[in-house]
């Protein structure tokens, strides 16, 4: 367990939240990136993707302590807690490791005494990997006004997207969650799980105690990959059921949420505002466009006007980067260390960290359409990816083009390119 210490203040919180990060071995999806960054802390905007997370979590008053959660090693996220206990210091923040992938709910049960010490009401639990303006306030209202069992964060999107997600069904008029399914077979509603939750603790540990029970008592009929032959230690947290019981990888998802819309008290808060997963390494580019298009609006101190090279628009560029004279960067992602040289084009791509990209190079990827949640399309009859991205250290050489690739750390491209995975 990493913990940073907080000040001692007075009285209890009523909100606590929990951060789920993740692991290594997920995330393949965000390769080549994560072979050099932890995903929850791969910069988008500016930031590490976590830490979008807790500036959301900063506006609620009551909250005093976040809780990350997840199978990485303890030394990951030991700089970025420390740094982050300075710029959010009403914060106690501690990192508890699951000794395995035990799940979105998994991972909440194994950790529920320190989840629940002080006594929390609610707890907002967050995915990592989703991108949005996170209007937590406005869920924690809706839970007040309808005294509410647990709430979850809505968004709509086209039908064809909608079966890729978890569906909810909901009473228009009292927003109440009807019906929940995690990525239907056949269309059911528009309306998706978005990976924010609200839930009264006193239903939530009970909902997911009865979720093992279920386990227990039926033959096992799935078998996750990151649960074969593991034993999961879920201890009753109350009464005289003191037996350590075998588990698979338990999730809110597939697991918790269907059994809440079963109740009464199970509500959605549907946002207008910008929302998407950030799941593959190239969806960081849109992520990235929505969060600057979100602080361009709102005047942001951080935003720099562009220079006669950088036009724009959704740049992020990283410290000590250079960019020559009359290059062109567009949508695209700028690592640390990375030199353009003058007159090439980098658009729709992430060039990574210590990365060259040659005079009159181009590096470009496709567009990807407004409100599309997928970043890969079909170039020749073979699936791609739309946003090009160079691996740590790569080299682009003059006058090359590379165009939907993704190209994995130190390779050295010397010859134009395009629709490949460089290994």
């Amino acid at each position: 367990m990493l913990q940073v210490p907080i000040r001692e203040q007075s009285g209890q919180s009523s909100t606590k939240a929990v951060i789920l990060v993740g692991g290594p071995s997920r995330g393949t999806r965000f390769r080549p990136l994560s072979l050099d960054v932890p995903k929850p802390l791969f910069e988008v905007a500016g930031h590490p993707i976590i830490h979008h997370c807790l500036k959301a979590i900063a506006k609620v008053p009551d909250v005093r302590e976040v809780i990350l959660v997840g199978y990485y090693d303890e030394s990951v996220f030991r700089d970025f807690l420390k740094d982050s206990s300075k710029e959010f210091p009403q914060f106690r923040m501690q990192y508890l490791r699951e000794y395995t992938a035990l799940g979105t709910a998994g991972g909440l049960y194994h950790f529920r005494d320190a989840i629940l010490k002080g006594k929390p009401e609610r707890l907002l639990v967050l995915n990592a990997d989703v991108c949005c303006s996170f209007p937590l306030t406005e869920m924690l209202t809706l839970f007040e006004e309808k005294d509410a069992e647990a709430v979850i964060l809505g968004t709509r999107v086209s039908n064809d997207a909608a079966s890729n997600f978890g569906c909810i069904v909901s009473d228009s008029h009292t927003k109440r969650v009807l019906h929940y399914v995690e990525k239907p077979e056949s269309h059911i509603s528009n309306l998706i799980n978005c990976g924010v939750y609200l839930f009264a603790t006193e239903c939530i540990f009970p909902a997911i105690r009865s979720a093992i029970k279920r386990r227990t008592t039926r033959p096992r009929l799935l078998s996750y990959p990151s649960s074969d032959n593991l034993e999961s230690s879920f201890v009753a947290a109350a009464g005289d059921d003191d037996d350590t019981e075998k588990s698979e990888v338990l999730r809110l998802e597939q697991d918790i949420l269907s059994d809440l819309a079963d109740s009464n008290r199970f509500f959605v808060h549907e946002t207008k505002d910008f929302w998407r997963q950030i799941k593959s390494a190239g969806s960081a580019v849109p992520a990235n466009a929505l969060y600057l298009q979100k602080a361009f609006q709102a005047q942001s101190e951080e935003l720099t006007p562009p220079s006669a090279t950088i036009l724009g628009p959704n740049v992020s560029i990283g410290p000590r980067a250079v960019i020559g004279a009359g290059a062109r960067v567009k949508d695209s992602i700028v690592l640390e260390d990375v030199e353009i040289r003058h007159d090439a084009c980098v658009m729709h791509s992430i060039i990574g960290w210590n990365g060259r990209v040659g005079a009159w190079a181009r590096v470009e990827g496709t567009p990807i359409p407004i409100g599309s949640h997928s970043t890969s399309i079909v170039k020749q009859g073979v699936k791609v990816q739309s946003i090009t991205i160079l691996g740590k250290e790569c080299g682009v050489g003059d006058e090359v083009r590379v165009q939907n690739c993704v190209c994995l750390p130190y390779k050295e491209l010397k010859r134009d390119v395009a629709n490949e995975v460089i290994m």
